[in-house]
């Protein structure tokens, strides 16, 4: 069973840093995956922010934090990071890893419906 552990959020003050990870355990195929994440804020639907493929040929990035984020990953640890630069108060929320096992080009991203795990979701706050 695939099982997505995410560390890294808190709260940061405006302008400042912030790397998210996420480690997923329990895969065995040796077929890619995608793997990214997602945010939400309560009352909104969760959108996706960043992913990326297993074989590193393809990364998406949401326009709304490009040139401020960045994804990455560490394969020998099935493990991804989320980079997030310059951060803002409207960047609060709750960040949630996914994994995509059927679309391991991430062709498939940010559809929540191709989503085959989540993590449980880290907060991230950055305070006005």
């Amino acid at each position: 069973q695939v099982q997505l552990i995410e560390d890294g959020g808190g709260s940061v003050q405006a302008g400042g840093s912030l790397t998210l990870s996420c480690t997923v355990s329990g895969y065995t195929y040796t077929v890619g995956y995608c793997m990214g994440w997602f945010r939400q804020v309560p009352g909104n639907e969760r959108e996706g922010v960043a992913a990326i493929a297993s074989d590193g040929n393809t990364t998406y990035i949401a326009d709304s934090v490009e040139g401020r984020f960045a994804i990455s990953q560490d394969i020998s640890k099935k493990k991804i990071y989320l980079q997030m630069n310059s951060l803002q108060p409207e960047n609060t929320a709750e960040y949630y890893c996914a994994f995509d096992g059927r679309f391991p080009s991430c062709v498939a991203w940010p559809q929540r419906k191709y989503v085959d795990v989540w993590g449980q979701g880290i907060l991230v706050t950055v305070p006005s």
